[in-house]
């Protein structure tokens, strides 16, 4: 019984081509979300003033839903340190982690925002992965291109709110990043290269950090165009499944595979 109960939980949670697969994804995207915008509420001052309370139980709800999640992650894998030591794996571990840390050490939960790098998890919802490398929608119209370019645009998204959240803990509001959103608008316009110059790192370590952003903004100026001028179609690849190998966790395999080709394992039907 232990045996089905880690099989069926290991087709929900890690795979989403079933109906339960793809409900649950989407529930835990829409849980990231929310998280998220959470803590970033939760570092406006008007609000943090009024919903402090509210907000942080229910970011508490979130981090125990997350634990679970990650947990059973690690119970119906067959080889726990696959799933532990892979990117999906640390992603999920440092998006509870923050949480945990500001029991001890205060300012760190804003941190947790790190947790929106989990809604990488959509491209196996909408199996947007196939699309990356073939050459074919990158040299096409804007309307066939979107998917890569919603790509591009979540990956500048992920970032400046990342770095954004950094600068509010390390400059905070002396300096003023007042609060998450004002630090990512701050992050936006440094990113872009555009420097209004209307707020600006006053410590040692935020102008190092200012300066690793305003050179990451010259490479992400040049991506849309590599995406554009590329020549991919050698790359191209044939349409893959979400099915995860209950062994390895390796889930990019051909559409009629039986067997995992990375272990050899036997994958679930």
């Amino acid at each position: 019984m232990a045996k089905i109960s880690k099989t069926l939980i290991h087709e929900i949670i890690f795979e989403a081509d079933t109906k339960a697969g793809k409900f649950f994804d989407l529930a835990l995207l829409v849980s990231i979300i929310c998280s998220v915008i959470v803590v970033m509420l939760d570092s406006i001052e008007s609000v943090r003033l009024q919903y402090h309370l509210p907000l942080l139980y229910i970011e508490y709800l979130f981090t125990a839903l997350f634990t679970i999640e990650y947990a059973l992650r690690i119970w119906s894998i067959k080889r726990p340190a696959k799933y532990i030591l892979s990117f999906y794996g640390i992603i999920d571990l440092l998006a509870i982690i923050p949480t945990y840390i500001s029991f001890v050490f205060v300012g760190y939960q804003s941190l947790i925002v790190i947790r929106v790098i989990r809604l990488l998890r959509v491209f196996r919802i909408m199996k947007l992965g196939r699309y990356v490398n073939a050459s074919e929608y990158l040299t096409r119209s804007f309307i066939v291109s979107r998917h890569k370019i919603l790509v591009f645009l979540y990956v500048v998204f992920a970032i400046v709110i990342v770095m954004g959240s950094v600068m509010y803990i390390v400059e905070g509001p002396p300096s003023g990043f007042e609060n998450i959103p004002t630090s990512i608008y701050w992050a936006i316009v440094t990113l872009t290269t555009v420097g209004y110059g209307d707020i600006a790192p006053a410590t040692p370590l935020g102008q190092i950090i200012s300066s690793m952003i305003m050179i990451m903004g010259y490479a992400i100026i040049a991506v849309p165009t590599g995406i554009l001028t590329s020549d991919m179609i050698k790359l191209r690849r044939e349409p893959t499944n979400t099915q995860s190998c209950i062994n390895c966790s390796f889930n990019n395999h051909d559409i009629d595979a039986i067997y995992c080709k990375k272990c050899g394992a036997k994958l679930l039907s």
